[in-house]
């Protein structure tokens, strides 16, 4: 009898570790839309210095698009225009 305690405390742990949240598949995927895509967005331009910094860190890194939700074509010419702007001893 003690055996089979043994046996059912071991099938419990292991059960309890297959249903923990990290090994499911997330059910549930928001679609986050780009901030610069949108109706009435401003225009991603090199001059608009206010828009620029709003993508770049501290350090005046740019900021990827998985954390600023920014669309790959905008993050492009974000990238550019930051760019530019940098050269242009404007940021």
């Amino acid at each position: 009898m003690p055996s089979k305690k043994r046996s059912m405390n071991k099938k419990g742990k292991q059960s309890n570790f297959a249903k923990l949240s990290i090994f499911q598949p997330n059910k549930y995927k928001f679609k986050k839309s780009c901030p610069l895509s949108m109706k009435g967005a401003p225009s991603v331009d090199y001059k608009n210095i206010r828009l620029l910094k709003k993508y770049m860190s501290e350090n005046g890194k740019i900021l990827p698009s998985r954390i600023t939700n920014v669309c790959q074509k905008k993050q492009r010419e974000l990238s550019n225009s930051i760019k530019r702007a940098r050269n242009l001893a404007l940021i």
